[in-house]
């Protein structure tokens, strides 16, 4: 009983505490401490699943509605998801603080609250779950509280960015829709272990092709990937900063993540599997035109939302690298690089968030002076800035490190090189970025304070930035881990 609590908690506080707070939204200052309360309890739950699992105790899968395995609800506690869970809880406590100065009385009333916890809840379930249905359900409910929340100002500029996450996001999930029931009808399981098991005892057909063309195309969508990019800077950039940060860290990596665990664990990419040998070009392809074609895209926007909006994209496309390589070293590359961009991305809304209060402006042009008004914030935004470049020591140079390692290692020299040129690229981009908001004199308007809470929120993602990049071989090891889960699934062993 307590491990099932245990594995089902990340998703369940999350969507308890959501419910409270559309019960007392009237009374925001309770719906604020129920926020912090809930996101530092998940922490806490997060941390409590995720050392129970690792430390050699059995954490069964949980299986809910009485259905057989293979079609129920399930959750499981299993690498990559364990750790993307701690990582979410992370974030959505920094949010917590950064809303306190960002989210006012009007877009609690208008259900800002209940509809972040409950994105939180969705993700979690996302990254627990090992059902194919399941994780398509789970994006769904995702995706509605992420509409609630591009929509919470009703501008029209949020209507139209919404109009096109929503239409994406609906086209994605017809994909998605479809290669599941297809995978149904092959394998007779939604369970994506004994799906592989199946896949991996008969040889390639129409079908099974057909199948994974959908469900990469679906999921290619979600993550916004090259050819599929351009929907994503065109409406993340409309809502709250608060939301936007946390749609940055998770939305896109909770649809990179269902491509490696439905393409390295049940196709078996990265473990000789049925997929490796059809699929691995098209990733190649796929991650060099978004890194080249997105880190471009930054260097042509001042609008530091749309700028920001492009390094994410880019930035999955670095991860794709290493479903490209097929390897389980190269899928590792991928998890390790996954974690650091949630963190690092988040920060740098958050970042851009507090210069746009300080300047009364989106604008880099238009912007400037925080280092000499604001020397703390400016040292503190340094972090995510330079670890997005991939300056050592910082998390961003060991994730590129790894990933051109790796490429070179496989005899894909190429992809290592369109990885150095995007780095060189992001370089540009990001050193505009800082010496613009922070170094060049401001125009217009006095430079204002940034507010505390803002701050803290930013260090707390700073510190974990800096933790990763002093002590990488722990996350390494984790995702040496989260490689060896996932190859096996496709061996049959999930």
């Amino acid at each position: 009983m307590t491990e099932t609590v245990l594995l089902t908690a990340p998703v369940i506080l999350p969507f308890v505490a959501a419910a409270l707070v559309l019960i007392l939204r009237a009374r925001l200052a309770v719906t604020r401490a129920i926020g912090l309360i809930a996101n530092g309890a998940l922490l806490v739950a997060s941390l409590l699943l995720f050392f129970y699992a690792n430390g050699g105790h059995l954490v069964p899968l949980a299986v809910f509605g009485g259905w057989p395995q293979g079609i129920s609800i399930s959750f499981s506690a299993t690498m990559p998801g364990l750790m993307l869970v701690v990582v979410t809880a992370l974030l959505a406590l920094a949010a917590s603080i950064y809303a306190l100065v960002d989210v006012g009385p009007r877009r609690r009333r208008a259900g800002y609250d209940a509809l972040m916890l409950a994105m939180t809840g969705a993700v979690n379930g996302a990254f627990l779950t090992d059902d194919l249905f399941n994780l398509y359900v789970w994006f769904e409910l995702a995706l509605i509280a992420a509409l609630g929340l591009l929509t919470l100002d009703r501008r029209p500029a949020q209507i139209d960015g919404a109009i096109r996450y929503a239409s994406f996001s609906m086209l994605a999930a017809t994909f998605i829709l479809l290669g599941v029931g297809m995978i149904y009808g092959i394998t007779g399981t939604l369970d994506v272990g004994r799906a592989a098991a199946t896949l991996a005892s008969q040889p390639p057909t129409f079908a099974s092709a057909t199948a994974a063309a959908l469900l990469l195309g679906g999921f290619a969508l979600k993550a916004g990937l090259f050819p599929f990019h351009l929907w994503l800077p065109a409406s993340y950039h409309t809502g709250p900063i608060t939301a936007v940060a946390v749609f940055a860290g998770l939305l896109t990596k909770m649809g990179f993540y269902a491509l490696l665990l439905i393409f390295a664990g049940m196709f078996g990419v990265g473990a000789g599997g049925i997929g490796a040998t059809q699929l691995v070009p098209v990733f190649g392809w796929i991650a060099a035109a978004t890194i080249l074609i997105c880190c471009a895209g930054a260097l042509a926007h001042t609008d530091m939302r749309r700028m920001l909006a492009y390094h994410i994209v880019a930035q999955v496309g670095y991860m794709t690298i290493g479903l490209a390589l097929a390897t389980r070293e190269g899928i590792a590359a991928a998890v390790f690089y996954m974690v650091h961009s949630i963190v690092v991305q988040a920060n740098l809304f958050f970042g851009a968030g507090l210069i746009r209060r300080a300047s009364g402006s989106w604008d880099l042009t238009r912007a400037g002076g925080m280092a000499r008004t604001n020397p703390l914030f400016a040292l503190v935004l340094a972090v995510p800035v330079l670890s997005l470049a991939g300056i050592p020591p910082l998390s961003g140079f060991w994730a590129k490190f790894i990933i051109i390692r790796e490429s070179f290692d496989a005899d894909m020299a190429w992809i290592g090189v369109v990885a150095l040129i995007g780095g060189l690229l992001t370089i540009v981009s990001m050193s505009s970025f800082w010496s613009d908001a922070c170094w060049k004199e401001p125009r217009g308007k006095p430079v204002r304070r940034v507010p505390l809470a803002g701050l803290i929120a930013m260090t707390i993602l700073s510190g974990a930035t800096l933790a990763i990049g002093l002590m990488p071989q722990g996350l390494w090891t984790l995702s040496l881990l989260s490689s060896r889960a996932l190859a096996s699934i496709a061996g049959g062993g999930g």
